[in-house]
């Protein structure tokens, strides 16, 4: 990809996302312009779920945690990331992240192979 491409390229990614201070090797770069051109038929509205229980120690003694993840591509281009936890000993919480930066979006999908 010679520099003009790349810099028309990163040009049409940061109007969706965030670019700034992110260096991008022309893969990434190709991939997030795929990305961009598919999310409406493909990603928005996405939505993927994971739970899973292990155990843990506190002051108390040993307690289970049941966690949930939820990752949904939402309305504009982005990722909001769900985290909900209950233990067995009564404390609870959640917590949510909102990925619009390009390198994010990248970790997100090395995170999550299809």
């Amino acid at each position: 990809m010679d520099r003009h491409e790349k810099k028309q390229l990163r040009d049409y990614i940061g109007e969706h996302l965030d670019v700034s201070g992110t260096r991008l090797t022309d893969h990434e770069a190709r991939f997030l312009g795929n990305f961009l051109d598919q999310y409406d038929k493909t990603y928005k509205g996405r939505t993927k779920t994971h739970s899973r229980r292990r155990p843990g120690w506190s002051s108390d003694g040993k307690y289970i945690r049941n966690e949930t993840f939820t990752d949904t591509f939402t309305d504009g281009v982005g990722i909001r990331q769900d985290y909900k936890y209950q233990d067995d000993d009564g404390d609870s919480g959640e917590s949510t992240n909102v990925i619009t930066d390009a390198r994010g979006i990248l970790n997100w999908f090395r995170d999550h192979p299809s």
